[in-house]
């Protein structure tokens, strides 16, 4: 069943409204005689919905959407089946043609997920767009700047984040496609699949060959998504032989898995991973393990998996968090050998054959040139603290020394001095960051000796918001790569500051998009990445490149 369209919800998505057309400025209040100020020209019509207007084939059929400045939008678009019943665990179905023209005009529903609860800071500051929630939710978002006009423009493509058990291809408004599409004449696209359990519970050691995939079945659909804008892409303007895929935090740990799978071989061609450089998943028998739990928990045996398969959705959420919470001596070891814990993918022999990373970049992988970043404060610890902004350098060691323990006062003195003038709790919070940087350099260590070039960068821009708490943190720099930083205020603070870096990074974007090389001439000469220069891009109110900047620091932790 499509997601039920209403004004209030198509207008949010469009971007519409006074202040998005520009008009809450029209006319002084100090009178008639007063000049009006120069103003940017507002165009007669930013959004344009008309019969015949956007409408596109796919091999399901045709799905009409909208035009919004000047950009072909479709929403919520299938490219595969429901995965409720019989579908669950499994990988994934072509979706049902269609005979009548579809609309597109609002994103599909997002996978089943424990969603967070209310924080009113949380989400003022993300105001994440939750609508619909069940499992007919392999759904794929297009803008576009033409239809069917031959014009192969490059194809970006979004992997949220969330980890492998939360998020959606909506969830922030960073996300939306148009003004990257209209900035780069490309073609973007974000999607939706399965997630947590219903992505990720090896099921293989109870049910067998027919549950095999069950460990990776979200990955699955990554690879018919990617199979999806193949078949279909050219109807949309896009060049299926020119895609790049990039994610943030666990979209970024799904790159790193697509990287290392036969299934998506050929089917993208650069890629892209923010925050989220995790080199190793889950190990097979720990991962059969939380799925036997599973069973257990919910009172099945082995015979009863196909009632796991009819189980409302919500009630086999519950059950998995429990049993998740009876595996927490297995996730302590798993962690402690720098392995994924909880519902992720697990390693087999067919479809996701290594770690991602571990021991090496997998050979399947070596021609595909690739960017490598991280937040510098991925974790800041005063956010909601004013308190801790006056902390001392001492109260950072005792803070840290339960995790660091006889390391502590060499690591924090080592940052101390590696970043002078920083206050106290900014040392804090680049150590507590300094996990998600060690995982982006080793990644790019060992993808820098294979053919493709690899980039890497370090966002350093620091937010205005929250008396300037919030600092440069986890998810702060989704909306400059999309050139969204209007966008997300409450990230940004908005204006022509955080305009400026977002016009430098989403060029570098497009530029990597379009020929795997990231240079331009709004930035400073970006070398590609070796373990010998270090080379890293400081994006920044004035970027810079610089030669591993907090290395001296970070080697006393790594």
């Amino acid at each position: 069943m499509q997601t039920k369209l209403n004004r209030r919800l198509f207008l949010r998505t469009a971007g519409v409204g006074i202040a998005g057309a520009g008009i809450g400025a029209a006319l002084p209040l100090t009178g008639c005689a007063q000049a009006a100020p120069e103003q940017t020209p507002v165009p007669e019509q930013l959004l344009r919905l008309e019969d015949g207007l956007a409408v596109a084939d796919t091999l399901y059929g045709k799905v009409k959407g909208y035009v919004f400045k000047d950009i072909y939008t479709f929403k919520g678009i299938p490219y595969g089946a429901d995965t409720s019943g019989a579908n669950r665990f499994m990988p994934p179905v072509k979706p049902e043609p269609w005979t009548d023209i579809r609309t597109a005009y609002y994103y599909g529903p997002s996978a089943p997920q424990t969603t967070s609860g209310s924080n009113d800071w949380n989400w003022f500051r993300d105001h994440w767009n939750y609508d619909v929630i069940n499992e007919d939710c392999l759904r794929i978002n297009v803008w576009t700047p033409g239809l069917s006009d031959q014009k192969k423009r490059p194809v970006i493509v979004w992997i949220h984040g969330g980890g492998f058990t939360s998020g959606n291809g909506q969830e922030h408004d960073s996300y939306d496609g148009t003004n990257l599409a209209i900035k780069g004449d490309v073609v973007v696209c974000t999607l939706n699949h399965r997630l947590g359990p219903f992505g990720y519970m090896d099921l293989s050691a109870i049910g067998g060959a027919p549950f095999a995939a069950s460990g990776v079945a979200g990955l699955l659909d990554l690879v018919a998504a990617l199979e999806w804008i193949r078949d279909n892409i050219a109807n949309f303007g896009g060049d299926p032989g020119n895609v790049t895929i990039f994610g943030q935090s666990g979209g970024g740990a799904k790159v790193n898995c697509l990287l290392a799978m036969p299934s998506a071989k050929g089917l993208f061609h650069k890629a892209f991973c923010m925050s989220g450089s995790s080199l190793r998943m889950v190990e097979k028998d720990v991962a059969t393990k939380l799925g036997s739990t599973v069973m257990q928990e919910a009172g099945f045996t082995a015979g009863d998996i196909k009632k796991l398969q009819a189980m409302p959705w919500e009630d086999l959420l519950k059950v998995a968090s429990a049993a998740n919470r009876k595996m927490e001596e297995d996730w302590k070891i798993a962690s402690a050998a720098g392995g994924r814990t909880g519902f992720a993918p697990s390693i087999d022999e067919v479809y996701l054959p290594q770690h991602p990373f571990d021991p090496a970049a997998s050979a399947l992988s070596a021609d595909i040139p690739m960017l490598i970043g991280t937040t510098m404060n991925e974790t800041s610890p005063s956010i909601n603290r004013p308190d801790l902004e006056e902390i001392t350098l001492d109260g950072v060691k005792e803070k840290l020394r339960e995790s660091l323990q006889d390391k502590t006062d060499t690591v924090v003195d080592a940052y101390a001095k590696c970043f002078p003038g920083r206050k106290p709790v900014e040392i804090w919070s680049l150590i507590a960051s300094s996990n998600r940087r060690i995982n982006a350099v080793k990644q790019a260590d060992l993808k820098s000796v294979q053919t493709a070039p690899v980039y890497l960068y370090w966002f350093t821009w620091q937010s205005p918001l929250d008396s300037g708490r919030v600092r440069a943190p986890h998810c702060n720099d989704i909306s400059f790569w999309f050139n969204n930083t209007d966008r997300m205020v409450t990230h940004t603070g908005g204006g022509a500051r955080p305009a400026r870096l977002a016009d430098k990074m989403s060029e570098a974007l497009l530029q990597f998009a379009r020929t795997g090389n990231p240079n331009h001439s709004g930035i400073p000469e970006w070398p590609a990445y070796t373990s010998e220069n270090g080379l890293n891009m400081i994006f920044d109110d004035q970027c810079e490149v610089k030669s591993d900047p907090d290395k001296e620091a970070r080697i006393t932790i790594a």
